[in-house]
């Protein structure tokens, strides 16, 4: 297949009008060049891109900035499907510029990144980007052979998990470590970090309503625009309200998705969340013992739009945990119909103090599989644990 990014170094064309992006680019990723991980080229405005994506018919994705002279950013996203339709756009934006985001969004931008460029976070969106657009091609290459449902809920699967979190902070002040089992008949569950201002982390985990491909497309959409928001504004009360009205604006499917947010502060302790009709965390002691944490006015995003999300907080204890599910940890059956609920939640956690987030995602979920016996998993299984050191 044309531009195939597992045979091939995945192309990229970065669009600037600024004469040491290219210099800078090139220096800043002259390893991943030099293994023919990736390959660069450049253009200065949307026209010289346009040019550029007729030449190269094999190019994967566009890393292009939004201020540029003769033919800016979000003019060169409508005009790349035309020239282009099967490539994925990256936008750089200053930070907190929520207006030219959301333009871009709307426009078709798959993700992107903010000024200053934090390479770090750059290679992984770039990594993300060249999975899902592998992916994608994949699907429509497959499109005509897919005959049974379960050929499409596999490739939904793989799509959810390319852009879930691999990776997890362990630091001496806090923890963080999630995992997302997907069911055979695929939901659209999604877990995320964002890593924000002086040292505090946006933590989400979310399930949209749903299956198949639909859902997970629908996923990956509210993933992004939470992203955004998340740069946008301070709090999780108008993060959630920013991304409800925009999942409301074009949701012609009436698709739905429960999600909880929070922002943790390393430093104080403190959790101030907002919770969008999803499971309430259970909160875990030093000492084993655990209980809900305190819910928050808040509704399912995507349904009623202008909303006002409810807010609170609290401080986590040195050891204590907030682990954060899906529920299709409560609502796991068994062979005889009986679901896993949070009474067996609670069971996990009693006697075993101490623990480390890596370990208590990990025993979350073999206590469900234990528990369903072999009974087929009928939805995603979502777990995130904060632990403060």
């Amino acid at each position: 297949m044309e531009g195939d990014i597992s045979s091939q170094p995945g192309k990229i064309l970065v669009v600037d009008d600024e004469p040491d992006v290219e210099r800078l680019m090139r220096q800043r990723m002259r390893r991943e060049i030099r293994s023919n991980q990736y390959e660069f080229i450049f253009a200065g405005n949307g026209i010289e891109a346009l040019a550029k994506l007729q030449e190269h018919k094999d190019v994967h994705m566009v890393l292009s900035d939004i201020n540029m002279p003769e033919m800016d950013g979000l003019t060169l996203l409508d005009e790349i499907p035309s020239v282009a339709p099967n490539v994925r756009s990256v936008i750089v934006s200053a930070y907190g510029d929520m207006k030219n985001i959301r333009t871009a969004m709307n426009r078709g931008a798959f993700d992107f990144v903010t000024k200053p460029i934090d390479f770090d976070d750059l290679r992984i969106t770039i990594q993300r980007t060249l999975e899902t657009i592998e992916l994608w091609r994949s699907a429509l290459e497959s499109r005509d052979k897919l005959v049974v449902l379960e050929n499409e809920l596999s490739l939904a699967n793989q799509m959810q998990q390319s852009i879930l979190p691999k990776s997890f902070p362990a630091t001496d002040s806090y923890q963080v470590f999630a995992s997302m089992k997907a069911a055979r008949d695929v939901g659209g569950d999604f877990y995320d970090m964002i890593f924000l201002e002086n040292g505090r982390i946006g933590l989400a985990v979310a399930d949209v309503s749903g299956k198949g491909i639909p859902a997970a497309m629908f996923m990956m959409s509210s993933r992004t625009l939470l992203r955004g928001a998340a740069i946008g504004h301070s709090n999780p009360a108008e993060i959630l309200g920013e991304v409800n009205s925009l999942l409301c604006e074009n949701n012609d499917t009436a698709m739905f998705v429960t999600l909880f947010f929070g922002i943790f502060d390393p430093v104080t302790g403190e959790l101030v969340y907002a919770n969008g009709g999803h499971n309430p965390p259970v909160i875990v002691g030093a000492d084993g013992a655990s209980g809900l944490l305190p819910t928050t006015d808040g509704v399912a995003l995507g349904i009623s739009p202008g909303f006002d999300f409810g807010e609170s907080s609290i401080e986590l204890a040195a050891g204590e945990m907030a682990v954060i599910y899906s529920d299709g940890v409560t609502e796991a059956e068994n062979r005889a119909g009986e679901q896993f609920e949070l009474d067996r939640l609670y069971d996990v956690f009693t006697g075993v103090p101490k623990r480390d987030a890596r370990t208590t995602t990990v025993d979350v979920i073999a206590a469900v599989d234990a528990f369903a016996d072999g009974n087929p998993q009928f939805d995603d299984i979502t777990c995130l644990t904060l632990r403060r050191c």
